[in-house]
């Protein structure tokens, strides 16, 4: 089996590879510019757990799947940025974009969403398979370790938590000893938990909240 997990970073995309099964899987990291370059690095990829929105409201509706997530979320749900409406994507700056949102839900956009606008254009403008889902990194870590009460991501405690849910399932050591060096540890951490739900697409036991296809036919559901 071969899956695959994917966070932003600045400027572009942490892609993880993992090649085979159980705890002696191979990992391997690059840093890639964009989504087209994240689509071939991943390419026969059996599952690809993408941490970044892929299908986005046409109207004031917030996506059924963010809803559903940010309830199992409960006090992390700050973590869930809501997908601004298609009409943003076309801004060029953040006073454009708030406006273009303004008009369709009567809200402006926080700068935190404006700083992923890019993102989430890149995966507009590309053609995904099948095989490439929506994941996100902080509801994967609730599902996999749902015992633990996980700290910000940003600190030590919270990041020696995150290595430590995912050691059960990838061994530490191996996995995060080659990591590129454009790539910062809270990030290759959620890529790695993008690809935990990957394996789970691949085996057909992952959950996906909000199921259903939006105007373009892409799947409108976060898996986990």
């Amino acid at each position: 089996m071969r899956i695959s997990g994917v966070d932003g970073v600045p400027g572009g995309w942490v892609v993880c590879v993992l090649s085979g099964s159980g705890r002696t899987r191979e990992v391997t990291w690059t840093v890639v510019p964009d989504a087209a370059s994240v689509l071939a690095a991943t390419a026969g990829c059996d599952a690809v757990g993408v941490d970044i929105p892929l299908s986005v409201p046409a109207g004031a509706q917030r996506r059924e799947a963010e809803i559903l997530a940010s309830a199992r979320l409960g006090r992390a749900r700050s973590s869930l940025f809501p997908t601004p409406p298609a009409p943003v994507l076309d801004a060029g700056s953040y006073d454009e974009a708030c406006a273009a949102a303004q008009a369709v839900t009567g809200k402006k956009i926080s700068l935190q969403t404006w700083y992923i606008v890019g993102k989430i254009r890149e995966f507009q403008q590309v053609r995904l398979p099948s095989s490439v889902v929506e994941a996100h990194p902080e509801l994967t870590f609730r599902t996999m370790a749902p015992s633990r009460a996980f700290a910000s991501k940003k600190t030590a405690r919270g990041a020696g938590q995150r290595v430590a849910a995912l050691s059960e399932w990838v061994p530490s050591a191996a996995s995060l000893g080659d990591l590129p060096t454009a790539a910062r540890l809270d990030d290759v951490l959620d890529a790695l938990a993008c690809a935990w739900t990957a394996e789970r697409v691949a085996h057909g036991t992952a959950e996906l909240l909000g199921p259903g296809t939006d105007a373009l036919g892409r799947s409108t559901a976060i898996a986990v």
